[in-house]
C-alpha cells in the first residue's frame, strides 16, 4: 500500500511539472492594436446614397479602422466610447454600383461611397461587430449616444410611422419605442429629426422633430450595463478598396 501511494504521489508531482512547463513555455497572447487612421475626404451625393446623404453634402470624411495595421472596414463620423475597452463607430460602405451592361472600369468602375450600419469594437480581442439598431433608418436615423444607450427617431419597416427609439447594448427590445407621429418616407424634411438630446439626472431623452418648437422628453429607467464583452475570435481584414 505505500509503494502504490509513493507511486500516485510521482505521477501527480509528474503531472503538476508538465503543466507547469506548458504554461511557462506557451507564449502570452499578442494585445490586438486597434486605432482609426487619418480622415479621408471622398466624393459623396444623393444619386450614390439616395437613403443617407444631405441634398447639400457632396463629401464623406471617411476614416479606416485599423486592427494589427490591417484595414478592417472604413468608418464615418464620430466614435463614441461605451467603456474603456468598447467604442461604437459607424461603418462607410464602398458599393459597386455598375449596371450588368457597364464595361468594366467605365466611370471609375461606378463606385459610390454610402453610410452603413453601426460597428461595435472591441480593442481587446479586436473583434468588430455590425449592430442592428430596432427600427433604424439611414434617411431618418441620427443617433446620440450615452453610456451603452442609442436614441434616435426610427421609422416602422410599414415606412408609415415615426417612432422615438431608445436602444440599449446587449439588448433585444428597445427600452423606449414610442410613437411620434405619421411619416412620408417621399415627403420630408431633412433632417428628419434634430439629434436626441440626453439628461443624466433624471435620466431623460428629448426628441425634437423638424419644424416643431417644443420637444418630446421621456424619462427612462436606468438599467446596468448589460453588454457582454470578450471572446478570443481573430479580427477578419477587410478587402483593401
Amino acid at each position: 500500500m505505500f509503494s502504490l501511494a509513493k507511486a500516485w504521489l510521482a505521477v501527480a508531482l509528474l503531472l503538476l511539472l508538465t503543466s507547469a512547463c506548458l504554461l511557462a513555455t506557451t507564449p502570452p497572447k499578442k494585445p490586438h492594436v486597434v486605432v482609426l487612421g487619418a480622415v479621408k475626404q471622398v466624393p459623396y451625393s444623393r444619386s450614390g446614397d439616395p437613403a443617407g446623404a444631405g441634398p447639400e453634402e457632396k463629401t464623406l470624411r471617411t476614416r479606416p479602422l485599423l486592427v494589427d495595421t490591417r484595414l478592417s472596414e472604413w468608418t464615418t463620423g464620430d466614435a463614441h466610447d461605451i467603456t474603456d475597452r468598447s467604442f461604437v463607430v459607424r461603418r462607410a460602405l464602398r458599393i459597386n454600383d455598375a449596371l450588368p451592361g457597364d464595361k468594366p472600369g467605365q466611370a471609375g468602375g461606378h463606385w459610390v461611397w454610402q453610410r452603413g450600419p453601426w460597428l461595435l469594437v472591441d480593442r481587446v480581442s479586436g473583434r468588430v461587430t455590425a449592430l442592428k439598431l430596432p427600427d433604424y433608418d439611414p434617411t431618418a436615423s441620427q443617433v446620440a449616444w450615452f453610456r451603452d444607450y442609442a436614441a434616435y427617431c426610427g421609422v416602422t419597416a410599414s415606412g408609415k410611422s415615426l417612432y422615438a427609439v431608445v436602444a440599449q447594448l446587449g439588448t433585444r427590445k428597445p427600452v423606449l419605442s414610442k410613437k411620434l407621429t405619421a411619416y412620408d418616407p417621399e415627403n420630408h424634411a431633412w433632417p428628419v429629426c434634430a439629434l436626441p438630446q440626453w439628461q443624466r439626472d433624471p435620466l431623460r431623452i428629448s426628441f425634437q422633430r423638424t419644424g416643431e418648437q417644443d420637444p418630446v422628453s421621456f424619462d427612462l429607467v436606468g438599467n446596468s450595463a448589460v453588454l457582454v464583452e470578450g471572446g478570443d475570435d481573430e479580427p477578419q481584414p477587410a478587402p483593401n478598396p
